[in-house]
């Protein structure tokens, strides 16, 4: 990466260095502050935002601004996900299916929603309708990338030369919303239907981990990230011949899915081979990657870009969780089932609607370390937002910047 004026770039492997000072630093704060705990912020949510506010500080004192290589982060995602698909079981998966066509119903009918309240938005302040998509799915389901994919076209064709700048906007104010809101939301649904005492007492024989499970040593370390660089290198392979194909997918999908294809052959296979799914080992290892993924992520923020287009899109990003939330509560918790899985997983759609499937994940995770284990979600969520979201959120683009 080569720095701009006036800025500076940290190397990868001091951006990896910093990740994890900055997770310690969310630790010690959520520790000191119950509000946190209470309302299950993941601590490496804390830890990137008050990052970020220090470095806007810096960029204010000294006109210096700060960036960082991403490459560790963007392979701590993959590990991640490959982790995730390690520990799936495939009765999980085919006990989750009503609630993963349910969830891919819902999240049709919300992208659209959200495109038509972005556009309100940007008819209440003058705005050209091509920016209410801009403000709508584009930079909150799609996020960053897909926002710098569709700026350039809506600035040259549809009257909004400001398109890239607002698109980035509206995804890192997305991204901070979603953070925050995804773990009140699910304790607002779980402790509203008493659903803590239902979860602990249904399944949790086939959802907690043993309590005789072999402790975390060198050689199940080892072995369990062994297993989760096989379904990496494999998830590779998979990937190049997909995207030559035309078929754009993230490199953490196929990844996921060799995951999945090996925690449900290898045990069939060799029966004696020992398998790292649900050990504290492959738990340890995946909650690293996705601890300072996010907490690389969220320092990462310029927020003093925001300050400088605040105004209107402070209020709509306001108006779009408030529709995400009502959506959530009202619609998308009742049709999976009020269950505590469906709570799980409204906390990780409010990352996906608003963020992105790390923020979802961590929120999730935060809340599944308060409340009880929840496996499925961790599965059917990935994969509504990885095959499916994208897809829809094309056709909802095209039709309404047709409009």
């Amino acid at each position: 990466m080569t720095p701009a004026a006036n800025s500076l770039v940290a190397p990868d492997f001091l951006t990896l260095t910093l990740g994890v000072v900055v997770y310690f630093a969310g630790v010690i704060v959520t520790r000191n502050l119950a509000f946190l705990r209470n309302y299950n912020i993941p601590e490496p949510v804390t830890g990137g935002f008050l990052a970020a506010v220090v470095l806007w500080v810096f960029h204010a004192a000294t006109g210096w601004a700060i960036g960082f290589e991403m490459i560790a982060r963007d392979r701590l995602l993959v590990i991640f996900f490959a982790a995730v698909g390690i520990n799936a079981r495939l009765s999980d998966l085919l006990a989750g299916g009503r609630a993963l066509i349910v969830l891919c119903v819902l999240t049709t009918i919300f992208v659209f929603l959200q495109n038509v309240v972005g556009m309100l938005g940007a008819s209440l302040f003058g705005l050209p309708s091509a920016a209410g998509v801009i403000m709508g799915s584009i930079a909150l389901v799609g996020g960053h990338g897909t926002a710098i994919a569709w700026a350039p076209a809506i600035a040259a064709e549809h009257g909004f030369p400001a398109a890239i700048e607002t698109g980035a906007a509206v995804a890192t104010l997305g991204l901070i919303v979603a953070s925050l809101l995804g773990g009140p939301v699910a304790k607002f649904l779980i402790e509203r239907q008493n659903l803590i005492a239902g979860i602990a007492a249904a399944g949790a024989e086939d959802t907690a981990p043993k309590a005789d499970a072999k402790p975390i040593d060198k050689s199940s370390f080892m072995y369990a990230l062994l297993m989760i660089n096989i379904a990496v290198i494999l998830g590779y392979l998979v990937h190049r011949p997909i995207t030559e194909m035309g078929i754009k997918l993230p490199l953490f999908v196929p990844c996921l899915i060799m995951g999945i294809v090996l925690s449900n052959t290898v045990p069939l296979i060799f029966p004696k081979l020992p398998w790292p799914a649900r050990t504290p080992s492959l738990a340890l290892i995946s909650d690293y990657a996705l601890s300072v993924f996010l907490a690389i992520s969220l320092m990462s923020m310029q927020l003093w870009t925001l300050a400088e287009i605040a105004g209107p899109l402070l209020v709509v990003v306001a108006i779009q969780a408030v529709a995400a939330v009502a959506f959530i509560v009202l619609a998308l918790f009742p049709l999976l089932g009020r269950d505590y899985q469906a709570a799980v997983l409204s906390a990780g759609f409010t990352g996906l609607s608003l963020g992105a499937t790390p923020t979802a994940i961590a929120s999730m995770t935060a809340v599944t370390e308060h409340y009880g284990p929840s496996p499925n979600a961790f599965i059917i969520l990935p994969l509504v937002s990885a095959f499916f979201v994208d897809i829809i959120n094309v056709i909802a683009i095209k039709a309404f910047l047709a409009l």
